[in-house]
């Protein structure tokens, strides 16, 4: 296991140096320039003192392997990921400021998401082509055929604008967080509903349920004791990259909403070339993904005895 942990580690280091050279070349590259639609957006025309002051100010001047060295030290000695040209001041701070949004929203989202697909995954799965199931898998049909950004907003228009039980937009309060909360878990939902059923099916065909069924066993033992811890294996991955993705912002929802998290923030540094914000959140997404990975990795061991020996073995 610590070896394993000790390889994901410098995978992750070796990863996120790829990311930055990749990130940094690609925003270098780019025919548009974060100086001059910073000055378009403050009205200042196209003065060039001022172009060559904001450009040294913020080091776009220099040539590329400069402001990569610079920008890498200032990542692994400081945690420095320059300026922001949009909100001028630190990216680790825009970041830090937005990142506590994005987190609730995700908990919240995957919390929610994981208290309607499992019971209703289970159910489905339990009353094969029976009544309840051809309902669930009707409904989960239709979630998943639904874009996040429609039913977010046939949220907006049924819960805020004729109901008025909750507000339209923002994140300042607990009423703001139910319809974003809404949009993501429904749909994930939905996709989790269809993969548990699968998966739960397959086990209960399997050999050993009928064993324990000859063993008189009772139908809730086999299904929490055996058919769902051997299901979650199948699961746990699409769970580790759901959650992944919801804590790297999820720039539809979180516009629609006007959520003030991560996803906004990247979406607006992308309108306003704000390439040093670019590359901190690319980072952040990739930091995330790996230790995703880690922790699925883990939590294989943990569900399954069988993964956890051949590790030790190794």
């Amino acid at each position: 296991m610590l070896k394993m942990i000790q390889k994901r580690l410098i995978s992750l280091v070796v990863i996120l140096f790829g990311l930055s050279i990749l990130t940094f070349g690609l925003t270098y590259l780019l025919p548009s320039d974060p100086i001059e639609e910073l000055i378009t957006s403050m009205g200042s025309g196209h003065d060039p003192e001022v172009i060559a002051r904001l450009e040294k100010q913020f080091g776009t001047n220099r040539p590329f392997w400069v402001q990569y060295t610079d920008w890498i030290k200032g990542v692994v000695l400081h945690g420095d990921f320059g300026i922001s040209v949009k909100y001028n001041k630190p990216v680790k701070e825009v970041i830090a400021q937005k990142l506590p949004y994005t987190v609730e929203l995700a908990c919240t989202s995957f919390l929610t998401m994981i208290l309607i697909s499992f019971p209703l995954g289970i159910l489905s799965a339990v009353y094969k082509d029976r009544t309840a199931d051809y309902i669930i898998r009707f409904m989960s049909f239709v979630g998943v055929s639904m874009p996040s950004f429609w039913f977010g907003m046939i949220l907006i228009w049924i819960l805020a604008v004729n109901l008025g039980w909750l507000p339209v937009a923002g994140s300042g309060s607990w009423k703001h967080i139910i319809m974003p909360t809404l949009t993501l878990s429904i749909g994930m939902s939905c996709s989790y509903i269809r993969r548990i059923r699968a998966v739960m099916v397959e086990q209960l065909s399997e050999e050993y349920i009928s064993g324990c069924k000859s063993r008189g066993v009772g139908k809730a033992r086999i299904i929490f004791l055996h058919v769902l811890p051997n299901s979650l294996l199948a699961v746990v991955t699409m769970l580790g990259m759901s959650f992944g993705g919801m804590l790297g912002g999820t720039m539809i929802v979180e516009m629609i909403f006007s959520w003030n998290g991560i996803g906004q923030v990247c979406t607006t540094a992308i309108s306003a070339r704000d390439y040093a914000l670019i590359q901190g959140y690319v980072m952040w997404m990739g930091f995330i993904y790996v230790m995703v990975n880690l922790l699925v990795d883990i939590s294989y061991s943990l569900i399954d005895p069988r993964i956890r020996r051949g590790m030790a073995q190794r």
